[in-house]
């Protein structure tokens, strides 16, 4: 079973996302922030990384710069996120986010996204 890294300060977010991709048949792993989802990336190499934006500590864009800056990463990283602004999606593409979701998601559109970053 492929593992996914759901990165977001919201609990319940996490424990939605959570729900639908381990009904999907994903095992899932959590953290509450950027910081703490980077450390989570080098010790359980998930398949897929779904991540929110906006979170204390480290942003949800500058973990994925930050992954980004490593050799030899290439996670897929979603975006699922409230943030509709243009920059910080321009942002985020440019970083290497393969998508971009907003909340609050469906979760037949999640899990099919996430089953083609991880296929």
């Amino acid at each position: 079973m492929k593992r996914v890294l759901v990165v977001d300060d919201s609990p319940s977010v996490r424990q939605q996302v959570g729900l639908a991709l381990g009904q999907a048949g994903f095992v899932v792993l959590e953290a509450e922030d950027g910081r703490s989802g980077l450390a989570m990336i080098d010790s359980a190499q998930p398949a897929a990384v779904v991540c929110d934006v906006n979170m204390p500590n480290m942003n949800g864009v500058e973990l994925l710069e930050a992954l980004r800056g490593r050799s030899g990463s290439n996670i897929p990283v979603l975006m699922l996120t409230t943030e509709a602004n243009p920059a910080m999606m321009a942002r985020a593409r440019a970083a290497g986010a393969k998508g971009w979701m907003r909340k609050p998601f469906k979760a037949d559109l999640l899990i099919s996204a996430i089953e083609k970053l991880t296929a």
